[in-house]
């Protein structure tokens, strides 16, 4: 088990603490030894005895019994061990009481210490964890002396500089190059069309139309696909409150009869859940789960999708029956260009989807570029969820998407 950890104004007040009592330790100590010091030479040194006093003793000694001066001598001696006991008794206990109440004073001297010293660290940590691609424009303002913690505030302030115009830069490039290659792909489906639809062209050419059209529309979706996860793995902007139902159904409605042509049937069991996001983003992640779930399924499979709210945050289950998927693939399953093999019913399947003997290569071409699950990851990352992806004993899979509810909202119980 691992030992709590203790922040930096825990560790510096400790530190202080510490210092502290161990030098107030070493000045009780000397002072205490001194102290012996000084009283031992003072009350047992006979020689700094008055002469006059000890020369009427040894008088009454010779006139006398000795016997009484021995016992006055003794007596005397046992007082003043015991008043030197007293006074170094009382000293050590003051000097602890002492020590001990000016102990606890600098630890709570240190403490406010620490914290007014380690303040713009502070500022800086949550400064840190505010901003993001959305507001990279906003800079940390430091009131104080030009000391270490003002420079590193000044070099984080550097650094999102150099962020701001990269992003800006991403998002340029984006934009010309979503313009840049959709542009002439789109120049060709339309010249390809139009030969497909004239008359005058041999069947040779219309079948070499045909190919390079279905070239073009894989295309197109890759480099959808490329520009979608480009989008979805940059922070959000703004958010709105999305009901997962609606986001699901708007996904089942972008499907276009594939569960029915693909024979396998889809159930829906969609609890209220709501969660503040991009809907577009939402509903694009809901798709290519639902996709995926039909492609990589059996003839006559089933899909079951479910919503709601469990252990304080809300869900998005969807389960599919399908070949049996090792545990070692599903860590792979949403890397970019990967994907799972397919399960076709024969070679014609395979020839037609780019396959041989049913083996998938690593980008494939009619069932997609492999980014599917990649955006799906980026999108629940970008809205602060997880994914949990578990394989199913009779085959398929069983992923489920974890979202934090809208803080307008109360949690409600959901499946």
């Amino acid at each position: 088990m691992n030992a709590p950890r203790l922040n930096v104004r825990t560790r510096l007040t400790l530190v202080y603490g510490s210092l502290f009592m161990l030098t107030s330790a070493v000045l009780v100590a000397v002072t205490y030894l001194l102290t012996v010091r000084t009283l031992d030479g003072r009350f047992t040194a006979n020689d700094r005895l008055d002469p006059a006093a000890l020369a009427r003793l040894r008088n009454i000694g010779t006139a006398g019994d000795l016997s009484g001066l021995t016992t006055l001598k003794a007596e005397a001696d046992r007082e003043l061990a015991r008043q030197k006991h007293d006074v170094l008794a009382q000293l050590l206990q003051s000097s602890l009481v002492t020590m001990l109440v000016l102990g606890v004073l600098a630890v709570v001297i240190g403490y406010v210490v620490a914290g007014r010293m380690l303040r713009p660290l502070h500022t800086v940590t949550a400064a840190a964890r505010r901003l993001s691609e959305s507001n990279l424009h906003e800079r940390i303002a430091l009131d104080g002396p030009q000391d270490e913690i003002q420079d590193l505030a000044d070099t984080f302030n550097r650094m999102l500089d150099r962020l701001n115009r990269a992003f800006d830069t991403q998002r340029r490039f984006v934009a010309n190059a979503s313009h840049e290659l959709r542009t002439p792909l789109t120049i060709n489906r339309t010249v390809l069309e139009v030969a497909l639809a004239s008359r005058r062209n041999p069947p040779e050419t219309k079948a070499l139309a045909d190919v390079l059209l279905g070239n073009t529309a894989r295309h197109e979706r890759l480099i959808e696909g490329l520009l979608t996860l480009a989008r979805s793995e940059r922070a959000l902007g703004e958010r709105t409150d999305t009901p997962l139902p609606d986001v699901v159904r708007g996904a089942l409605g972008h499907l276009d009869g594939q569960a029915d042509e693909a024979s396998v049937d889809v159930e829906a069991r969609l609890a209220p859940a709501i969660v503040s996001g991009d809907p577009v983003l939402l509903e694009r992640c809901a798709v290519n789960l639902l996709e995926n779930a039909v492609k990589y399924n059996v003839r006559d499979g089933r899909v079951w999708v479910r919503t709601g709210v469990r252990d304080g945050a809300a869900f998005l289950q969807v389960v599919n029956t399908g070949r049996s998927v090792p545990p070692y693939e599903v860590a792979t399953i949403f890397e970019p260009f990967r994907r799972l093999r397919p399960t076709r019913t024969g070679p014609r399947d395979d020839a037609r989807n780019g396959t041989q003997n049913g083996v998938r290569d690593r980008t494939g071409s009619a069932d997609g570029a492999g980014l599917g699950l990649s955006i799906v990851r980026a999108v629940v990352d970008a809205h602060g969820g997880m994914i949990e992806t578990v394989p199913r004993s009779g085959g398929g899979l069983s992923i489920t998407i974890r979202l934090p509810l809208s803080a307008s909202l109360s949690p409600a119980v959901g499946y």
